[in-house]
């Protein structure tokens, strides 16, 4: 028997009829949904308790895990969802391959790591086609990886960006890949017509070269300084993304990051989150709790602060015949986050049913953007 008590519960309606809705599913002569963005569920309880139901998958209210129903909570509240109400930033995943092999990499990308394989020049044309038939305001387009200098084409896919007028963030480990001959001239190209408008954000994991060292392995961290010096003789504009993995405040770790800075003239400010972004530590397993809709007063937030209403990522997948446009940089492997092949089917909101979510962006603030 379908209880309207139930449904009231979750903040929802039952009735005869509905015009709010667009998906209905009808139990013992009653059309009901749910208002907004969801679809085909129903709550239902019998002598058996309580259930939920979403498109012919019922699940038991009494067992239902963390994370693991898309649009409910696993204490049956409605989870948070986010829609794309101000696209700024448009990520273009390179490929997962990458010189070394971190300790902790939320993509796993390594030297050998092909799952997402080299976006092409031709690919990012075309998206830079549809940001313009879409409308979306974008004003930067960030490439990461992988390192994104693995890939050939990355000197071009990024003048193509620069010349459309987009600022242009690459996110790099400023080591060999970044240091060869060629891909050295074309950023000097592009720094000597573009200046200020291209950004590269050098992933120093933290102030210290031992700690750096031990996500990074050794000697990684004067390999990183060493491209750095090259980039600040050459003119072109830099910034950091350093980690909170370590026991140390978030004021002990920027006046590191300045020292750092300050004793090689890297014209980086550590005290500017913009400038020196440091990231909560992803880890899928921890036990944080899920968003709800009652969340964004708890919290004082805005579903406009989180890092899904501002940008989409594009990768493209080992075997794939076409690129797939992602909720999120954090979530490369996570179908529930493929949003489809084009802008167009990117633009429907995102539930926030993964514990990064949680932890990364809503409770940690952060985003990959400055």
């Amino acid at each position: 028997m379908l209880l309207a008590q139930t449904i009231v519960s979750y903040g929802l309606i039952a009735t005869k009829s509905s015009t709010h809705t667009k998906h209905h599913n009808r139990v013992r002569g009653y059309s009901w949904g749910f208002h907004g963005d969801f679809r085909n569920i129903a709550v239902v309880s019998d002598r058996q308790g309580s259930h939920i139901g979403m498109n012919n998958q019922v699940f038991d209210l009494q067992t239902l895990a963390k994370f693991e129903h898309p649009q409910i909570t696993a204490d049956g509240q409605e989870r948070a969802h986010v829609a794309l109400s101000d696209p700024q930033t448009l990520w273009f995943n390179t490929g997962t391959l990458c010189n070394i092999t971190c300790e902790n990499c939320y993509i796993e990308s390594s030297p050998t790591n092909d799952r997402l394989v080299y976006i092409s020049h031709a690919e990012v044309r075309d998206f830079l086609g549809q940001l313009k038939e879409r409308n979306w305001g974008v004003r930067e387009i960030g490439f990461t990886g992988g390192e994104p200098f693995m890939n050939p084409e990355m000197n071009a896919m990024a003048e193509d960006c620069l010349s459309a007028g987009y600022e242009v963030l690459i996110l790099t480990n400023a080591m060999q890949p970044m240091m060869r001959k060629k891909v050295r001239s074309g950023l000097e190209q592009l720094q000597a017509t573009y200046g200020a408008q291209l950004t590269l954000r050098i992933s120093v994991d933290h102030w210290s070269g031992a700690l750096h060292d031990k996500e990074r392995g050794i000697g990684a961290f004067e390999r990183t300084l060493e491209g750095m010096k090259w980039l600040r003789d050459t003119g072109i504009k830099m910034t950091v993304a350093g980690r909170t993995m370590w026991d140390e405040s978030e004021e002990q770790s920027r006046a590191g990051f300045d020292a750092l800075f300050r004793a090689h003239g890297f014209d980086i400010d550590a005290f500017d989150p913009g400038q020196t972004v440091l990231f909560p530590e992803m880890d899928a397993n921890a036990d944080v709790p899920e968003i709800t809709t009652a969340c964004w007063g708890i919290l004082n937030k805005h579903p406009d602060q989180v890092m899904c209403s501002s940008s989409r990522m594009v990768v493209k997948r080992k075997g794939a015949d076409k690129p797939a446009v992602l909720a999120c940089t954090l979530l490369p492997y996570t179908d529930e986050f493929e949003l489809g092949e084009t802008l167009e089917q990117a633009e429907s909101p995102v539930h926030l049913n993964h514990p990064h979510c949680s932890k990364f962006c809503v409770l940690g603030g952060a985003s990959c953007t400055a």
